[in-house]
């Protein structure tokens, strides 16, 4: 019996995951290449600044293979470019191959191809086909999905916390409720991410370094929200700006009177971004948002504490993943800190609802992800 269409676009958005970490703030893509209910070939976009999964697709082709390239069906998790970036318009390669037929997943929203690479190529002879598999694709393009349709960064929250629901004792004490393995896992999601953020509390109390140790293949921006300019000139983060790319987010207003400290943080090697005066701290922290994905080219951002920033986050409705290690820890302490704050809402039915993506257990630790519905 013949494969259908959606059998195939699943093995293109399964290809498309393994360009996860390196391809940032590009999109993963996944491409399938099917002749005679026969896949020849499959490609994904590898790393940024690389050939697009497509191009890696007909490249993937044996040689034995080669002369069924033409007539051939492409299975493409995301819309073909039309444009010449990097790289040339993807759908011009498909149509010097002589591909028959394309199966597109997700129309790209960016307005320089959303369309345009269809067109190009019905206008070519090809028959084109959309939206299949779309919800099981855009759950892997959605970091580059939500910054193409807003402006902002997919923002992965992240914390480690006790059974009771607590990151640290009264005093602050929070090393370690979770385990080494754990700790490692960590590491393997700042490689991933564009960027990683912590408030001033956080800094304060931890004065951690934020990179990922062993180091990946991609520079990772450390950003420490400081309104009142409060992070010390000896701390970690700074002391290490000119090797690791810091930013360090004050308020508009606090920064008239702190010059002298600003510029001291920048001799140091820190960038500072400041916000406009007289702003909310919610428009603050939206506006640094629209600015680390504008300015900075972030895409995923991942969000380490402490629970002032992650409660203000969770109130704009701005935590779209989260990654949650619970160690086998019973903290208890009714002045015990928990792992967000802010607002909240007032009625259990506005709180934000999560769908469960996967549990691990890492020796006596629980590793949970969850997604904003």
């Amino acid at each position: 019996m013949p494969k259908t269409d959606q059998h195939y676009m699943s093995l293109a958005i399964q290809a498309a995951n393994n360009g996860q970490g390196v391809v940032e703030p590009n999109p993963m893509v996944g491409c399938a290449i099917v002749s005679d209910d026969e896949v020849i070939g499959i490609g994904w976009h590898e790393k940024f600044g690389g050939p697009h999964a497509e191009i890696n697709a007909v490249a993937s082709v044996n040689a034995e293979n080669k002369h069924k390239i033409a007539g051939a069906t492409a299975y493409v998790s995301l819309e073909p470019c039309s444009h010449q970036g990097k790289t040339g318009p993807c759908c011009d390669a498909l149509i010097e191959a002589k591909i028959a037929r394309v199966v597109i997943a997700v129309t790209d929203p960016n307005p320089i191809v959303s369309g345009q690479g269809i067109a190009r190529m019905q206008a070519a002879g090809i028959e084109v086909v959309t939206d299949v598999l779309t919800t099981e694709a855009e759950q892997v393009l959605a970091p580059y999905l939500k910054r193409t349709r807003t402006g902002l960064p997919w923002v992965i929250a992240k914390w480690a916390m006790t059974i009771d629901g607590r990151i640290a004792t009264a005093s602050g004490d929070s090393q370690w409720i979770s385990n080494e393995k754990s700790r490692k896992r960590v590491h393997d999601l700042r490689r991933r991410v564009d960027a990683v953020m912590v408030g001033i509390g956080t800094a304060l109390a931890d004065d951690p370094m934020l990179n990922p140790r062993p180091a990946g293949s991609r520079t990772v921006t450390r950003v420490v929200v400081d309104s009142a300019v409060r992070i010390p000139l000896d701390s970690k983060l700074v002391k290490t700006a000119k090797e690791f790319p810091t930013l360090i987010a004050v308020d508009g207003e606090q920064a008239k009177t702190q010059t002298d400290k600003i510029a001291a943080l920048k001799a140091n090697g820190c960038q500072i971004w400041q916000s406009d005066v007289g702003q909310k701290p919610g428009e603050r922290l939206t506006g640094l948002l629209k600015y680390l994905a504008d300015k900075s080219g972030v895409t995923n951002l991942m969000v380490e504490g402490g629970g002032q920033i992650l409660g203000s986050l969770n109130d704009l409705k701005q935590i779209d993943e989260i990654h949650l290690f619970t160690g086998a820890i019973l903290l208890g302490g009714q002045s015990a800190i928990s792992p967000v704050a802010g607002t909240g809402p007032s009625v259990m039915n506005a709180a934000t609802d999560l769908k469960l993506q996967q549990v691990e257990r890492i020796d006596n630790d629980v590793y949970s992800i969850y997604r904003r519905v």
